[in-house]
């Protein structure tokens, strides 16, 4: 392999926490989080990023060559992935914002989207390890019964076992309503059932890193409803245990009998998942029958905000992976000698096709850093403030489908660049941005299509509370933008307003056509609508960040880093938010010739 850099930016990690959110000072407030100033949070951000860079990043590219294997039901993960787990959880990066009292550390959910993101660039494919864990103990820790619900949370937080979400059916895929999983009662007073199924793409059904898996699978009971609503939710662990010594027993029967070949994040084994097949399928219910799917929902939404960070987490090994080689690579003259065959090689750096790449990577990067630090933000200021819960957890409820969709989107297109960026030798396996291409890919996949995605903003986050998390979006962004106009600003923030009233235009059109009933046309543009949300607030995040440099500078100087803020609003103005005016065209264009019935017949 190639022996390119792998570097962190955490002078911008630093900016986003201390100077644009001041978390040490906002939730410093709270006393949840009074404990932990500035010095206590960097050192948290510096050491995971060593731990990143020295332990997980180094396994990269032999995970993605060697691959899971898969002997009699049970998984390897490549070499060099045991000691990277054992290290990650011995260091408590499972989930910091895990309760003290469930075997975590109690951080702000914030430094959570933080390690998640650094974890990412290190490598995807192992990152989903310690996230489903993570999710899967969230989950647990709001609906596990009381007696074992702290004892089984800390086994997860604390990285003794795993743990994984288990949807998907065989011809059901995203359509959750159509599985087929059975659960049987055994003992209905101790919450027990025997299930029977098959369960397929299932990230991490197996592994050989913890010595327990405990797997939240979606199943039906007896007379249950079709769709949704007939769904319940089972805790399956592979090793039985005793509940109050933790002991583990026998193996129960939810065995992988398939491991998916995939186009990437080979690492990371993607099981199929075969339910009480040969032998009794335990499985202890969560809630009570048919709420399956609610209860679910909560690692749903917080899956989506993890593969929305793989978004950004990718983009930014992209980018500091491109950038490194683009310094170091000398190819042809400047353009100002471009006529003396005897001009000296320079760096492709300073050609401008190359440096205009560069700037789309980077600030596209930086604006999504921003959006996924201010959601894990917004989520601590609604836990901690009460006067500030209903307009956070609303920021936050409207933005996840973007997130997701529109940040991965945006980062598997940065991580396509970057292949851009180093020509020929990004192509082939000596560099690591073809496998970070392949590994982007999925991130608009799984967890919700990003066209499912786009359904839910516009059927109905742009709906909910009668368009009022919209309309408060569009106020705060519009209240920047005025903000930005005061501070000499003028001409990017005129822009960047223009853009988010053709946003708002563009949902109200979509508004009159799911009213008129003429839903088939509505559908049909969900997609470009989220698009053109997601590139504007994109916008949005910058002209912030722009603000929050211009006041640095004047209190202590420019630095490259500062200034830098003040060239990625120009640039994003210049050069990315034009496409917010033409997804709003596309959007109002009432264009519906895909659904001829003469095509695809």
């Amino acid at each position: 392999m190639s022996s390119l850099p792998f570097a962190i930016d955490i002078e911008d990690v630093k900016f986003v926490l201390f100077e644009q959110f001041r978390i040490h000072e906002e939730l410093g407030k709270a006393e949840a989080y009074e404990e932990f100033d500035r010095e206590t949070y960097e050192s948290m951000v510096e050491e995971c990023a060593r731990l990143v860079t020295e332990v997980v990043q180094p396994i990269n590219g032999n995970g993605d060559r060697q691959g899971c294997s898969l002997d009699a039901g049970n998984v390897t993960t490549p070499d060099g992935y045991g000691a990277a787990w054992s290290a990650v959880a011995e260091g408590g990066w499972i989930n910091p914002a895990a309760p003290v009292d469930a075997g975590g550390v109690g951080a702000p959910h914030v430094m959570y989207m933080t390690v998640t993101e650094m974890m990412i660039q290190g490598s995807m494919a192992f990152a989903m390890y310690p996230g489903l864990t993570a999710g899967a103990a969230n989950l647990l820790l709001h609906h596990a019964p009381e007696p074992w619900r702290l004892g089984i949370c800390e086994k997860l937080f604390t990285g003794e076992w795993g743990g994984t979400m288990c949807l998907t059916e065989a011809g059901a895929g995203s359509d959750v309503g159509e599985n087929r999983c059975k659960a049987t009662p055994i003992d209905a007073e101790a919450g027990l059932y025997h299930l029977e199924g098959e369960k397929i793409f299932i990230s991490g059904g197996d592994q050989d890193l913890t010595d327990n898996i405990i797997h939240l699978v979606l199943a039906r009971t007896p007379g249950s409803p079709p769709g949704t609503k007939g769904l319940s939710i089972f805790m399956v662990p592979k090793y039985e245990f005793d509940f109050d010594s933790w002991e583990l027993g026998e193996r129960n029967d939810a065995v992988v009998v398939g491991i998916e070949e995939k186009m990437g994040i080979h690492g990371s084994a993607t099981c199929t998942l075969a339910l009480g097949a040969n032998g009794p399928c335990k499985g202890w219910l969560l809630g009570e029958e048919g709420q399956g799917i609610r209860i679910m929902f909560l690692m749903m939404n917080e899956a989506r905000i993890g593969v929305g960070a793989q978004g950004v987490g990718v983009a930014a090994a992209s980018y500091n992976f491109a950038l490194a080689y683009a310094k170091d690579r000398k190819q042809g003259s400047s353009l100002a000698d471009m006529r003396d065959p005897a001009a000296p090689r320079v760096p492709i750096t300073v050609h401008p096709d190359v440096r205009r790449m560069l700037m789309t990577m980077k600030v596209q990067t930086e604006a999504m850093r921003s959006m996924l630090y201010r959601l894990g933000y917004n989520h601590d200021l609604a836990i901690s403030f009460p006067d500030k819960a209903e307009a956070s957890n609303g920021l936050v409820d409207l933005l996840v489908p973007v997130l997701k969709a529109h940040c991965t989107d945006t980062g598997f297109e940065v991580s396509a660049m970057g292949v851009q960026v180093l020509g020929g030798y990004g192509y082939i396996g000596e560099y690591p941005l073809e496998q970070l291409c392949r590994d982007a890919k999925i991130a608009s996949i799984y967890e919700g299509t990003n066209g499912i995605q786009a359904l839910d903003l516009l059927g109905r986050k742009l709906r909910m509370k009668g368009g009022a998390l919209f309309m408060g979006w569009m106020q705060d962004s519009l209240k920047l933008c005025a903000k930005g106009k005061a501070a000499g600003f003028e001409e990017q923030a005129a822009a960047i307003e223009k853009a988010i009233n053709q946003t708002g235009g563009a949902a109200m059109h979509l508004g009159q056509l799911g009213g008129t009933g003429n839903f088939a046309a509505a559908a049909i543009q969900a997609n470009p609508f989220l698009s053109q949300m997601g590139t504007v607030h994109l916008a949005v995040e910058c002209l912030h960040q722009a603000l929050v440099a211009q006041e640095a500078i004047a209190a202590r100087g420019e630095t490259p880093h500062l200034k830098g803020k003040l060239l990625n609003l120009d640039f994003y103005v210049a050069n990315i938010l034009p496409k917010a005016t033409a997804w709003g065209k596309i959007v109002r264009s009432g264009d519906q010739s895909c659904m001829d019935e003469i095509l695809f017949a």
